[in-house]
């Protein structure tokens, strides 16, 4: 049985996924405590895979989003198979401190501390985008992506080569502040152009 907290229909709001529809499967549980965090998973209901399945057939969309909290905590062979086996194209959102199962269709990895080569998911290299957080003021993250062996000053933007690499303001929930934060992504994006700046358009759009 998987610990979930809601399962929804939307439209993806942000990384290379953007703007597609999509629907999300929320577990409850995380192995971390951000402090930025602005998601309420600690609710739950109970649900099998077969469960799980039923209700994401009830939307038109084929894209399933796995998120959390940490899905990595919970998502196994058997979800996976599952989704896949009904027609869904499976996307997942990790903090990439645990590995995932096999099989899954886009994995973003959002790191949430310093990157070492102690985050399994990117060191197993089953990464197509990762998503940096910035609050305007620590660029540790950043410079430890930069130093990871799967980055190169090089690197084609995404799309060219199905991987990227995303800067992403953080949500203060102070709007004087966030232009401020958006502002020195754009200055440094434009000064290491394989980056991305990645927005959370639900949030600027208004809707879920």
């Amino acid at each position: 049985m998987y610990k979930v907290n809601d399962i929804f229909t939307s439209l993806q709001g942000e990384g290379h996924n953007t703007g597609r529809a999509a629907t999300f499967v929320r577990f409850a549980g995380c192995n971390l405590r951000c402090p930025f965090c602005d998601t309420d998973f600690s609710d739950y209901s109970e649900m099998s895979a077969e469960d799980i399945v039923t209700r994401v057939l009830q939307y038109p969309t084929r894209l399933v989003v796995l998120t959390g909290g940490e899905p990595s905590l919970q998502v196994d062979d058997t979800l996976v198979a599952a989704l896949h086996k009904a027609g869904f194209c499976i996307a997942v959102e990790t903090n990439g401190t645990r590995l995932l199962p096999e099989g899954i269709d886009w994995v973003t990895v959002s790191p949430k501390r310093p990157v070492t080569s102690t985050l399994p998911q990117i060191e197993s290299g089953r990464v197509d985008e990762i998503k940096v957080v910035f609050d305007g003021t620590d660029l540790s993250i950043v410079h430890s992506v930069e130093a990871l062996p799967l980055y190169t000053p090089n690197t084609p933007p995404l799309g060219e080569v199905g991987r990227g690499f995303l800067l992403q303001p953080c949500d203060t929930g102070d709007p004087q502040r966030n232009a401020e934060i958006t502002q020195k992504c754009i200055e440094y994006i434009i000064e290491h152009p394989f980056w991305q700046l990645s927005l959370q358009t639900h949030k600027l759009a208004n809707f879920k």
